[in-house]
């Protein structure tokens, strides 16, 4: 089966932002179109002043950025992401897919999603695959459709490894930028008595319930359609945001509210070159606990200091 090229076109003035995101979707590179300083470019590179006419009539005001996605992994998925971070950083964008349409691609990509072994308890096992052996893990059983959130992404292997390790009985789980659901259902799997999910897409929100149905745990969880912590009340035991570093850095600003003095708080999406503003954005009250990192992506914990 060919890849997929995901074409997502922005104002050059959010080319660099909108690339960042990109590298999010894919352990490998991306093409990025961006003619806005063409002439000086050509000239400090090739030391010609001479450009082919089609490359002048190119629109200046505009960049793309080519994402080409592998057989193996999930166009669908990398499609919502990048919808969803675009927009939370109030990025107007087009993509647009040369090969399949989204659901194309999902039905297409569902051939390569297999049962997924997490930290030492978990295992991810998508709904279409019979054929799997739990060997004694925990078996979240998903539908991710095409919200944001499978498992196979660091951002989100990271946060279920940290939930494995800091879920404890009995706990009330708040989880920012819910996706499909899949860190509220891993922690209610691991033991948390509740969980609160907020998206500010509604399709994930959908998702993320029928998922909390699919493990036997709907009663115990509750979606919210929202942005960020707008529509949440209440203290809780564990709090998940595995969205964006700009996202965390505004979610800060609030986070206390919702924390208890031992609140432990799992923060993923992080790229390396945004460690240090995610971490000069934290209260002073917050202090570090464990970091975890995988390919460039990194998920820190914190809780309050004693």
């Amino acid at each position: 089966m060919d890849w997929t090229e995901i074409v997502v076109e922005v104002n050059t003035e959010d080319i660099d932002t909108a690339e960042n995101i990109a590298q999010m979707t894919v352990p490998y590179g991306i093409y990025i179109e961006d003619y806005s300083m063409l002439e000086q470019e050509v000239l400090e590179i090739a030391n010609i002043d001479l450009i082919d006419e089609a490359l002048l009539q190119q629109d200046r005001t505009k960049g793309k950025i080519h994402v080409y996605i592998s057989p193996e992994d999930n166009p669908a998925e990398a499609i919502a992401f990048l919808k969803e971070r675009l927009e939370a950083e109030n990025i107007p964008y087009c993509i647009v897919s040369d090969t399949c349409d989204v659901e194309g691609c999902l039905e297409n990509w569902k051939k390569y999603f297999h049962p997924m072994p997490i930290g030492k308890r978990l295992l991810i096992r998508p709904v279409w695959r019979e054929d799997y052996d739990p060997q004694g893990r925990i078996v979240l059983h998903l539908e991710p459709g095409v919200a944001f959130g499978t498992g196979a992404h660091e951002t989100t292997r990271l946060c279920l490894e940290a939930l494995e390790e800091y879920t404890t009985e009995g706990a009330k789980m708040l989880d920012v930028g819910c996706g499909s659901g899949i860190l509220s259902v891993a922690g209610l799997l691991l033991g948390a008595e509740s969980a609160v999910g907020i998206d500010i897409d509604e399709l994930a929100v959908k998702a993320s319930v029928e998922n909390a149905q699919r493990n036997g745990v709907a009663e115990r969880y509750t979606g919210i359609h929202g942005n960020l912590t707008d529509k949440v009340t209440g203290k809780y035991d564990i709090i998940t945001a595995n969205i964006v570093a700009d996202a965390i850095i505004m979610l800060s600003g609030d986070i206390e509210r919702f924390m208890d003095d031992k609140t432990i708080y799992i923060m993923s999406g992080i790229i390396d070159t945004r460690l240090d503003d995610v971490l000069s954005a934290l209260p002073a009250s917050l202090e570090i606990i464990r970091q975890y990192e995988d390919k460039g992506w990194i998920c820190l914990v914190a809780r309050k200091k004693a």
